[in-house]
This record gives structure tokens, sequence and C-alpha cells, in this order.
């Protein structure tokens, strides 16, 4: 069994079977709220909609519940699976829509390939619903499918395959010829595929201004021509009468070509064929139609886009089906019209062309993602789509009178949209894209344990970072061959084994340290024991970061690292901060790990270091210094103190948005603060930074929520090590491990 396969299953099998659940969104503790959720109290709203049944979309969860839909005749990539084995792919769709978009979904399996029976089944139960995305139903039989339902139900109904490629890429197509300048009326476009997404792509672009004597079709018999025998209605739209045969006849002099058929095609010289300024959408998954270092290796002028995340302008499905749902939902829209989805193009189209956020800019390293050939569609990470594509698709339901609750407060509806986003998974999502930009050497010095080597071999196949394994070679062979680890050419090094090396790191560390009580022999000693070994080769060199601390206590792994790679230069004390990933977005905790009782001074450092790690993730720090009473409302040591530290902080760093002594929940809940102390320069927007006045406040803190299933905690990281160090949590999971490595990562690229 592969590693992949083994952990994909492991990851559907663990803990409760599959991806999704239903969850209470009332409280269910006693027995009063027993009585209102069901039995007496139920009959309530049941009478209400009896007499009104429009009321369902007061009372119930139907205004935001969406079925996802499928026989199984056409899974992405693996065809005609059945019902049954859909299902996984059926609930993952429904977690993309709800992390993206905050919709609910159910997802249904129908076990016939009989059309009038699917259309049957779903008008039966369409009742439910306030929407039905249809997936993975292979054609011609969608296309009749999806049209049947639309005409005869009144919930907004789209068949995400024909329909989602087609918006991502209609949008890519307009930005990409606002490049090469050329008009959308003149271009001629070659397709290769003729499936439910290839028909539909070429339906947006016609509508978007493509001639149809200018689009070309092929399908796996080559160009689908009016003489071409047995074509059903569907291929006869898209049938040309000019003489051509093959792919390589109808790719020649093209302007733009579009690939939804399978990998490897095209070739180099095709690519050549087409004319100046040409646009590839190579789209077929997971593999392309044409390589992309093949692709842009073939001419300089090409403007290329793939299904792939690892590359540039990838059309992903994701950037079009929750927004557009989201707003059809949002004002209860009859149907998806054209109009809808033509809205949807031009907004996403145009938001590429705004300055992106500073979360897009961190996942790609760079200062500043712009419009261009390399950025013709926005990143799925970008948390503006769904208040610039949702709102767009309403105000079109609107316009083509398909709306029955039309939105009249935009700005409300903008925040009631911000405000069903977590962001959490975006943080995590743009850092470890940062990290997969550049990938870093991490030696882990705790190598002959099994959470570390799947760690490893995580990082090392996602791209995050070049592992390097310190331990007893024999044993972590052991563990890698008993657990079917796949590490491959993966550099392995017993510190043992190593005397010269050993010895030398260790006249280097007795240069350092021997006035401060280290002999040259204990110097020797210490660099047997890995925990001393892995700095020392981040020092010299020989790795960027280390990964220490599963098995052994704090202090224990964090003191060799002190003692090698010392402060920076400005930071006079060492600092743990946890990433807290909340509801509301990335909390940074400071001091969590290390300092026990820091004086005014010391915090005045600690925040300093705070800072500096905040701006390292492009988001500007807003710093709360906490106490338990508020700007002086109670005495106290620790009030004085905290007063003492904003003081300072803002004579030498005027700049710096920080405040305190303030209490935590004054300091995290805007309304409170401004209703209270308006003076505050922590009003406006959300504090993001929280510093305690103790290890204590802030260890138990960030334990609390992590065990009440509050937020979760990526840390602790290190702060104020010239190079990158990091102790993990005792006992941490394969899951932090990785979240551990991706910081590291990205804290040694800042720091090269």
């Amino acid at each position: 069994m592969s590693q992949l396969k083994e952990d994909a299953l492991k990851y559907h099998s663990k803990g409760r079977p599959g991806k999704i659940a239903v969850v209470p969104t009332k409280p269910t503790n006693t027995k009063r709220d027993l009585s209102l959720a069901y039995s007496p109290g139920v009959a309530e709203p049941c009478l209400a909609i009896a007499e009104n049944p429009d009321d369902v979309y007061k009372y119930t969860a139907k205004g935001n519940l969406v079925a996802v839909i499928s026989n199984g005749t056409a899974v992405l990539g693996l065809g005609d699976i059945g019902p049954e084995a859909s299902k996984p792919v059926m609930e993952g769709k429904g977690v993309l829509f709800k992390i993206f978009a905050d919709i609910d979904v159910f997802d249904i399996e129908i076990s016939t390939k009989n059309t009038e029976e699917f259309i049957n089944t779903v008008k039966n139960i369409a009742c439910t619903f306030g929407g039905i995305n249809l997936e993975d139903i292979k054609a011609p039989e969608c296309f009749e499918i999806e049209q049947r339902l639309k005409e005869e139900l009144d919930i907004p109904i789209m068949h995400d395959d024909q329909h989602g490629t087609a918006i991502i890429t209609g949008a890519a197509l307009l930005n990409a010829l606002e490049l090469v300048g050329k008009n959308i009326k003149d271009v001629q476009v070659v397709y290769n595929g003729a499936g439910a997404s290839a028909i539909s792509c070429a339906k947006i672009m016609l509508a978007l201004g493509v001639q149809k004597e200018n689009l070309i079709m092929c399908d796996s018999k080559g160009v689908i021509r009016t003489d071409s025998p047995n074509l059903d209605n569907t291929k006869k739209q898209f049938a040309t009468s000019r003489n051509l045969n093959t792919l390589s006849d109808a790719i020649q002099n093209a302007d733009v070509f579009v690939g939804l058929s399978k990998a490897d095609v095209v070739s180099q010289d095709m690519l050549r064929s087409m004319a100046k300024d040409c646009i590839v959408f190579a789209l077929a998954n997971p593999n392309p139609e044409i390589s992309y270092d093949l692709a842009m290796a073939s001419r300089p002028d090409i403007i290329l886009a793939t299904g792939r995340s690892d590359y540039p302008n990838q059309v992903n499905n994701v950037l079009g089906f929750p927004y557009i749902f989201r707003g059809a939902l949002d004002v209860r829209a009859t149907k998806i019209t054209e109009e809808m989805k033509i809205a949807a193009v031009h907004a996403l189209a145009q938001l590429t062309k705004e300055p992106v956020p500073e979360i897009v800019n961190l996942a790609y390293n760079e200062k500043n993602v712009t419009f261009g050939k390399n950025y013709i569609i926005p990143k799925p990470i970008d948390p503006r789509l769904i208040t610039t594509v949702s709102p767009a698709v309403a105000k079109a339901a609107m316009e083509c009178g398909v709306a029955k609750n039309p939105i009249h407060d935009w700005e409300k509806y903008n925040h009631q949209l911000l405000a069903r986003l977590g962001k959490e998974s975006n943080f995590v999502r743009a850092i470890t894209d940062k990290a997969k930009l550049n990938p870093k050497r991490v030696v882990f010095a705790e190598a002959d344990n099994y959470k570390i080597l799947r760690a490893a071999q995580i990082v090392k196949d996602e791209g995050i970072a070049i592992p390097i394994l310190l331990g007893n070679r024999e044993k972590i062979n052991a563990i890698i061959a008993e657990n079917h680890i796949k590490l491959g050419d993966i550099s392995i090094i017993d510190p043992l084994e190593e005397e010269a090396k050993r010895n030398a790191f260790a006249d280097i560390f007795f240069m350092k340290r021997q006035r401060k009580g280290i002999t040259l022999h204990e110097a020797r000693k210490l660099m047997r024991e890995r925990n001393y070994y892995a700095p020392m080769m981040v020092e010299m060199g020989e790795a960027d970061a280390m990964i220490s601390g599963l098995t052994k206590n704090y202090p224990t792994s964090i003191k060799p690292a002190l003692q090698i790679l010392g402060k920076e230069d400005d930071t006079k004390n060492v600092a743990g901060m946890y990433i807290m990933l909340s509801k509301k977005g990335p909390l940074f905790f400071s001091d969590t790990t290390v300092n026990r009782y820091p004086s005014a001074e010391d915090l005045v450092d600690i925040t300093y270091s705070t800072y500096k790690a905040v701006k390292k993730f492009n988001i500007e720090p807003r710093i709360a210094l906490l106490s338990y009473s508020n700007f002086g409302s109670a005495d106290g040591e620790v009030p004085q103190k905290m007063m003492k530290v904003r003081n300072t902080l803002k004579e030498k760093y005027p700049k710096m948005v920080v405040d305190g002594d303030i209490q935590a929940n004054v300091a995290l809940n805007q309304k409170l603060l401004s209703a209270n102390f308006p003076f505050s320069e922590l009003n406006g927007e959300p504090v993001n930074t929280l510093i305690f006045p103790s290890l204590s406040s802030g260890n138990i803190t960030y334990k609390m929520l992590q065990e009440l299933g509050s937020a979760e905690a990526v840390g602790p990281v290190l702060l104020g090590l010239k190079k990158s160090a990091h102790v993990l949590q005792l006992g941490s999971s394969v899951r932090e491990i990785v979240n551990m490595v991706t910081i590291a990562v990205v804290d040694a690229q800042s720091k090269a």
C-alpha cells in the first residue's frame, strides 16, 4: 500500500468515519431547550410554515442548505465508480462549501443511471434544500438532468462540473486577452475535449463575445465537423464546416487553446504553431495536456493556466461554486441564470486587477502579487472572493427577476459575509504556500520516533522542507520499514558515527562557552547528544532550521539552542509565542513558554520580538498588553507593570499599535472597547496580538483554548534566536509537528 493511499484511508476512517457531521445550532442542554427543539415546542414553527410555506426559510436551515447530488457515473479522474464510491468526493465537496462560504451540505448519492429516475428522485426531495449542486454525472445525461430540473424546480441548481470550470476559465480569458491586447470577437479558439466542462466553457466564451465561426472543438476522434457521423445534438452546435481533421490542424494560428481532455496530447511544436501571444488553458487533471515546463519553454509569449496548484494561474472550481451558491441562497434565487454566471465571470476578472491582501502576498512570497501573465485569476486563498463574487451574483439575480428576497443594504450584507468565515484555515494555507516556494533544510533531533518520521515524510512529499534525520541509523530504518514510510534518499545522520565532525563541532562549541563553565571534555561529551549536534548543524550552515522537544521537556530542549545559536543582536530575551488559529483569524500569544516572571523591561523586549515575528507573516500587529484591570481601573503590580511597558514601547516605537493595561475580554471585543474606552488606539480593527504579564497566565490561556476546542494552537514559535530553532510541545501530534516545521521554514526564509 502506498503511503498516500494509507494516509487517505486513515484520514477518512480515523475517529468518526467520513468528513462531515450535523451540529446543532441552538442550545440543547436543558429540558426546556429540548421541549423547544422538539415536542411540544416544535409544533409552533410547523404550524407557521403550514400557514405560510415561505416561513420554512425563517424557521429551518433550508435557506443555507445545499444538496450535493451524484450517481457516481463521472467522478473526476475515476470515471463510473458508482454512487457509494462517489460518497467521499461528495462529502469533500460539502467541506469546501462550508469552509469557503459557510454553506451547509447534505451529500446524496442516487443509485440509478436512468435519467428519468434521477430527475424524479431529485424533484421529490428538493423541498428540503435551498439549492442543489449536481456533481460527477456523465455526459450527455448531465445536460438533460440539469435543464429539466432548472425548468421544473424553483431553487438554484447548478452542475458544477459544467459551469464551475467555465466561469473561472471565462474570467481568465478576459484578463489574458486584455494583457495581450486582443479583441474577444476576433480570436480563434480551439478546444480539445467535448465533455460537460468543455461544452459549458465554450458556451460561456460565446456569451462573452467569442464568435461561433471562430471556435473549433475536437473530441477523441479529431475535429468535430458538420459531416462527422453520429453527432449528438450537443456536439452538433459546435461542429465546423472548415477543412480541419486533427488537433494539430486546428491549433495552427489559434489564439486560444482550451484543453479539457487528457495528459500529454499537446506538443511544443503545436504551441509554436499558434498565433503570437497565445493563451493556453491546459486543464486536464491531474496532469495537463502539456506539462508546465514544456509549455513555458516552447515560446516566451505564452500565457498559461492549468488545473494545478503548484503553478501560476490555477483554474480551480473553488473560486466559483461556493460563492455563486452563497449569493443565490442569500437572495433566495429561484434559479441560477446565465446572467448570474456571467456576473461571476466579470467579478473574478475584476478582482484579479485589484491590489491583493497581505495574506496572498505572504502565501506566494512576493511583496506584491499583481495582475500580469502569472496572475490572471484570483488565488483560492483570497479572502475577498466571498465579498466580491457573492454580491455580484446576488445583484444579477435581482436584476433578472429571480430573487425572492432582495438585498437592500449591501454594506451590511458584506459584513454578514465576512462574519461567516473563519480565517484560521487561510493563514495555515498561506504560510504553507510560502514555505513551499523556498523549502529549507530542517534537521529533526529526535528522528527515532514514528511521529517525527511521518511528519518528515509529509513535509518532504508536500515540498515544505528538506528533512535531515538525526539518530541511530539502524533504529530509524527499522521504524521506516515497519511502518512503510517512504522517505527515499533522505539524509540520515548518526552523530555517534561522525567522530571527526563531532569533534570539530565540539571545538567550536568550546570556543563559544569556554568562559561560561564548559570544558573541552564536556563539549565533546555534549556533542554526542542530538540536541547539541542539531543546533551546531544549523550554526555551521549544514541545516537551515531544527526541530526538537517531542520526547524531552522544554528546558532540556531549548538550552542547547540558546547556548549555540545565541540571541539576535537587538534582543535581550528569548520568548515563546503561540499562534492560536481562531474563527476570527490568527491570534498571537506571548510569552507562553520561556520567561516566568518578566519585568517591564523584559516585556518591552518580548513585545518587540513578537511584533517583528507577526510582521513576518505579513500581518500588521495590533497589540494588547493584558492585565486584570483596564487602563488603571485597579491597583497592583501587574497593571503598573503593563502601563510602564506601554509607555516605553510608545517612546521607542511610536508607530507600533499597542495599548494596555487591558483585560482580555475588552481587548478582543471591539464593541465593549469602543463603548467604554474610545481613547484607546486599539479601536477600529481587531486586536491580533496578546502579551501576557507572566508565563503562567499565557500558558494557562493557550492550553485552555486548545483543550476547549476554541482554537488550534501552532507552536511554540521560539523568538529572539539568531537562527531558526523550534521546540515542540511534549507529545505533539503529526499535524502539529508539520505545522511547526512549516513555521520553522518560514522563519528560516526570513532569517536568510
